[in-house]
């Protein structure tokens, strides 16, 4: 073995629980994980590290982020307090397009050194894999920009990055309101274009984004690209997005504070996770939750997500979206941890290579100054990371 770190408690998020092992160790070789257990049954190995007792749960994964972006959207929150609607905002030329426009003015390599502080501090709290979507620059040159610099950054910093196009993030006001119009752009040249830099497509299926129609034209060009998808649904009206994108196998339905029984029964049968935004939904002051108890009951996998964004999301904090997974929406500790490791993971079609202390999968493990998986809920402000493994090696 390479690495050994024993005398700790292990989270493996194996099984339906927390997967708890007293007194346990893991090895590594090669940056895998090669063995996990009783740290008295051990193998010897070439670097063995004593953990003092703490707790070590998977690298967390963040699968919702629109880390890459330009410019900042203070002044509309701002207008926000002053009682005017995220819809307002965005029809008076704000939100997204606001976004977009300082977006296009950067290239690659500034948009790469405006997200570096905002990554580094995801990072700082463990997270090894992130996802990152487009979405902000709406024209075949600038989502293929963003694109690159998301996987930049994952050469610049030692974490997994999976990119996400989403192009089908809001109508550009070069195409005054044609929304058919910049979807079979979307479908005909950028979908295509991003197949070898993305690793899946999303939509904002939504009044102020679009139809559930013109999302199954993005989602048959995702699929004729070889593109798993995923979609932004159900946050701010009932339009049955998470059906639909379980009619696709999504990988995920996202947000879903307006989802009902039938989008539930159609997730579970498809296997598609719920991931759940806490942060966007204390930001922008909503009141109406998310069925947790429903998406419990049928069996739907929860995932939990920072959403870092400059409109309604500007939070680096995933702990944080563990306390309000649990203050807000309910979730247990055992579901909150779930959410950011295997769950995660499973948003993100990568559950066979992270997100649970397994044999053969990715030696990514975040060593916490606790012993107690509560304690990662349970606190807000404070980050307990003692150590961020990836790939076998301290970081």
């Amino acid at each position: 073995m390479d690495r050994l770190w024993t005398n700790a408690r292990l989270a493996t998020l194996t099984g339906d629980g927390p997967g708890l092992v007293e007194h346990g160790a893991v090895a590594a070789r090669n940056g895998r994980i090669a063995w996990v257990g009783d740290a008295a049954d051990a193998p010897a190995a070439a670097d063995v590290v004593d953990c003092a007792g703490r707790l070590i749960t998977p690298g967390l994964v963040d699968c919702h982020t629109h880390l890459v972006h330009g410019g900042s959207r203070a002044n509309e929150w701002a207008m926000r307090l002053e009682g005017a609607t995220y819809e307002e905002i965005a029809r008076a030329g704000g939100g997204i397009v606001s976004t977009m426009r300082a977006t296009r003015e950067m290239d690659e390599a500034a948009l790469v050194t405006g997200a570096l502080p905002r990554l580094d501090a995801l990072i700082a709290e463990g997270v090894t894999t992130i996802e990152i979507k487009s979405g902000y620059g709406l024209t075949l040159d600038d989502e293929i920009k963003m694109l690159r610099a998301a996987r930049a950054l994952g050469e610049a910093r030692p974490v997994r990055v999976a990119t996400t196009l989403l192009a089908a993030h809001a109508v550009p006001p070069e195409y005054k309101g044609d929304a058919d119009a910049y979807v079979e752009l979307v479908c005909r040249e950028i979908i295509p274009a991003a197949a070898g830099l993305a690793d899946a497509v999303d939509g904002f299926c939504e009044g102020i984004g679009f139809t559930p129609e013109q999302i199954v034209r993005v989602f048959d060009a995702a699929r004729a690209a070889g593109l798993p998808v995923k979609l932004h649904a159900e946050q701010l009206s009932h339009l049955a997005g998470a059906s639909l994108a379980a009619s696709y196998r999504a990988l995920s339905a996202d947000h879903l504070e307006h989802i009902d029984n039938e989008d539930i029964a159609a997730m579970a049968g498809a296997g598609t996770v719920a991931v759940l935004l806490p942060g966007a939904y204390y930001f922008m002051r909503e009141t109406h939750k998310p069925p947790v108890a429903a998406l419990r009951d049928a069996g739907v996998p929860i995932a939990l997500a920072t959403d870092c964004n400059p409109g309604t999301s500007p939070t680096t904090s995933l702990l944080l979206m563990l306390n309000m997974g649990a203050t807000l929406f309910g979730l247990s500790v055992t579901e909150c941890l779930r959410a950011v490791t295997v769950n995660g993971a499973r948003a993100l079609g990568l559950h066979e290579e992270v997100g649970t202390i397994e044999v053969g999968k990715a030696a990514d493990l975040a060593i916490w100054n606790t012993t107690e998986p509560a304690e990662l809920v349970y606190r807000i402000g404070f980050n307990p990371l003692h150590a961020r493994i990836k790939d076998g090696i301290c970081t």
